[in-house]
């Protein structure tokens, strides 16, 4: 055992077997109870020096000691009744652990998980803590890693299992963190949806007893978020504390909260028990994915910056991470599957004569056998349709890329949409390997969208994608790819599949990713199923949701931004009325909702659009890419929240805090009425700001009376700059 005076190490201080992981304002400290081994956690919260004396807990009834203190990663039994971190079911049948401290070591910066996405930093960025349990009467090690970021008060946690004992086990649960916090009354804050209603926040209180959400679907998914915010019953945007728990996985999770008998709150996040039953061989691990936790004394808002941060600089690897993005047309909402080589084309000139800089052909250029002229036909046959496109992909994008782009001295660029973990039964590839679909004995194949899932568990398939995307890439100048997922997994074979296809993915997309870094790769799964930390490592930006309808857009944006950088989300202007919701809105208030994500395009023909709009287009687009640094690179700040008011607001400052944008908006018209006033965040009080360049206010005034506008009609906006003089 090591034991390290305060600050030798980044963020960590040892006392024996006493753990603080401090960052620059926030502590979390745990330590190692003498007579059980156990693990108990002492604060998780704003900067603390020291432990407190903790009264001694009075035992009646049937909750022994085990089940009133506060630990560190619970195991199952022995009197502790609330739900378990991990749970092991050994060879003989039972499932009872007696994990105990074993040993501990500090080193400087932060390993890797191998096969998995994690966050990443220099021994000046982070340190790491870690710490073994071991259980004496069966061989099962379990090796528990913090990672501390001090500057964004962020603790990276992840859990090792290995089977050092003689007979194989199970693993039916194992969490990637558990934190207990005190005795108080809490509410949690989750992001809930469906297809084209991604991030709905919900905000509820912690009762007695458990509550908590996950997906089954082999993803992430639409339906919930595996992103969990704890927040006291006072905590605003501004003020309050607030704890985020963010999963670094795209597969299927859980997250569990449960307000125990002795009023104390248990969190965690990690596999779901119900796709997992994992074997272990003797001498075999496995790993869970990370789980980031931060704190914040500001509110929700503090916790999601402090994610923003950490996600842009520490696990988004992509060097596009913190970089502009070209606006972007994609085909898909303008032409659909109805095309040839002349009308891409054709759509490509339009696009250029607009100012776009990156063309990307969506969905239908593929399939020869079993051409792709819809969705029933096509998937896992990645090679060119010749009757499409007689002369090849590369011909065609040799001339796109030759086309020159209206008010700039570039030429277009090409990019293209693949969806390379999927099959369609009619196909090439389906015919010849019916046994890399996703499937469960004689039980039936069900059909999602007319297509099935490939089983990217399986090292041949993985080498299949990463050989023939690659293929594709290689001959010719892609810039950009549009990865997508358009269903669930629904059978499988046994539990485990879950993790193995996940961990195939990984290795694919790392693969593809490294071997290609100058494509701006963007993830996609009917929108936001998959957005989600662990989609983050290998995509700088994901599509947000298939619903392009401003109105809408604005509150799932507001949503994901909780856990997410707005740098990271894709978010395109679409022709009206929008083919989901059927409103109408302006071009510009569908403009000004879209400059709001890093990746900022179009989706749809400009053929179709009104001439009043193209006249606009030039300087819509010049305004995109003036706010595309502050959007990529800054701090974002909800002002009005969208399921709260009828004006939501946001704010971009800078990362050097000299230039800021409000996104201002008005949903419903308001008639014969004063306007209201929009206070503005994160601003200097003592110095002076210019209001788009004209009158000028201290950073004082701007947040505390705030700007005033007059809005005319529903679905008004504006966008207002905000620089220091």
């Amino acid at each position: 055992m090591s034991v390290y005076e305060p600050d030798l190490l980044l963020g960590i201080e040892v006392n024996g077997t006493s753990f603080a992981l401090n960052g620059e304002h926030a502590t979390y400290r745990f330590h190692v109870d003498e007579l059980t081994g156990d693990l108990i956690t002492d604060h998780f919260g704003g900067a603390a020096t020291e432990d407190i004396l903790l009264a001694e807990p009075r035992i009646n009834g049937w909750v022994e000691l085990l089940g009133r203190v506060r630990r560190e990663y619970p195991d199952l039994g022995r009197g502790d009744f609330r739900v378990p971190a991990v749970r092991i079911r050994q060879s003989a049948g039972y499932t009872i652990s007696d994990l105990q401290y074993k040993s501990h070591s500090v080193v400087q910066g932060k390993p890797g998980l191998p096969g998995l996405p994690a966050t990443f930093g220099d021994p000046e960025d982070v340190s790491t803590l870690l710490v073994q349990m071991y259980d004496n009467y069966s061989s099962i090690a379990v090796d528990l890693s913090y990672s501390i970021f001090p500057k964004y008060d962020a603790i990276v946690r992840s859990v090792k299992i290995t089977n050092q004992g003689e007979h194989n086990i199970t693993v039916e649960k194992l969490a990637s963190l558990s934190v207990d916090l005190p005795y108080d009354d809490l509410e949690m804050v989750e992001l809930r949806g469906d297809w084209a209603r991604e991030a709905a926040k919900v905000r509820r209180k912690v009762e007695y007893g458990t509550q908590g959400f996950g997906s089954t679907t082999g993803y992430s998914s639409h339906l919930h978020n595996p992103f969990l915010g704890l927040v006291t019953s006072t905590t605003t945007e501004t003020q309050g504390e607030a704890w985020g728990f963010s999963l670094v996985y795209t597969g299927s999770f859980s997250a569990e909260v449960e307000k125990g008998s002795q009023g104390l709150t248990r969190a965690m996040l990690g596999f779901n028990p119900y796709q997992l039953s994992w074997p272990l061989a003797p001498n075999e691990s496995l790993t869970t994915p990370e789980c980031v936790m931060t704190y914040s004394m500001s509110g929700l808002g503090g916790m999601s910056r402090n994610f923003h941060r950490l996600y842009r600089n520490h696990l988004m690897k992509s060097k596009y991470a913190t970089k502009t993005r070209p606006v972007l047309l994609n085909s898909w909402e303008g032409l659909g599957f109805d095309y040839n080589e002349s009308t891409i084309y054709t759509l490509a000139q339009e696009s250029a004569k607009l100012g776009v800089k990156l063309f990307v052909l969506d969905d239908g250029w593929f399939g020869k056998e079993y051409p792709r002229l819809s969705d029933n036909a096509g998937l896992g046959d990645w090679e060119v349709n010749p009757t499409r496109f007689p002369q090849g992909l590369p011909t065609l994008v040799d001339k796109i890329n030759k086309l020159k782009v209206a008010n700039s001295s570039v030429d277009l660029e090409f990019g293209l949409w693949f969806e390379p973990e999927m099959v369609n039964p009619n196909s090439t590839l389906y015919h010849e390997h019916p046994e890399w679909a996703m499937h469960a004995g004689s039980y039936p194949r069900t059909l999602t969208r007319n297509q099935l899932v490939l089983n990217v568990g399986l090292p041949e398939v993985q080498e299949f994608i990463i050989d023939t995307v690659s293929s594709i890439l290689s001959k010719s100048s892609i810039s950009y790819v549009k990865w997508d997922n358009n269903r669930g997994i629904h059978e499988t074979t046994s539990p485990s599949d879950g993790h193995t296809y996940m961990l195939g993915l990984y290795h694919v997309l790392d693969t593809l990713t490294s071997r290609f870094p100058d494509i701006i790769w963007e993830g996609c799964a009917s929108g936001g199923g998959r957005f989600d930390a662990g989609a983050l490592y290998y995509f700088p930006q994901i599509w947000t949701s298939d619903d392009t309808d401003a109105a809408e857009r604005i509150s799932i944006q507001f949503g994901t931004s909780l856990a997410y950088p707005p740098s990271s989300m894709g978010a395109h202007i679409s022709a009206v009325p929008n083919g989901v919701t059927n409103r109408n809105t302006s071009i510009e208030f569908r403009a000004h909702v879209a400059m709001m994500g890093g990746s900022f395009g179009l989706e749809l023909n400009p053929a179709d659009m009104p001439e009043d709009d193209k006249v606009k287009f030039p300087a819509i687009i010049a305004l995109a890419e003036k706010i595309n640094p502050v959007v990529i690179q800054g701090d974002f700040w909800r002002l009005n929240l969208p399921e709260e008011s009828n004006w939501p607001a946001a704010l971009f400052i800078a990362e050097d805090g000299k230039q800021a944008v409000l996104f201002y908006f008005q949903m419903r018209a308001l008639i014969n009425h004063s306007f209201p006033f929009v206070r503005l965040q994160g601003l200097d009080p003592m110095v002076s700001y210019s209001v788009d360049g004209n009158k000028t206010y201290s950073g004082s005034t701007l947040m505390n009376i705030g700007l005033q506008y007059a809005f005319d009609g529903d679905y008004d906006s504006r966008v207002v700059f905000i620089e220091k003089v």
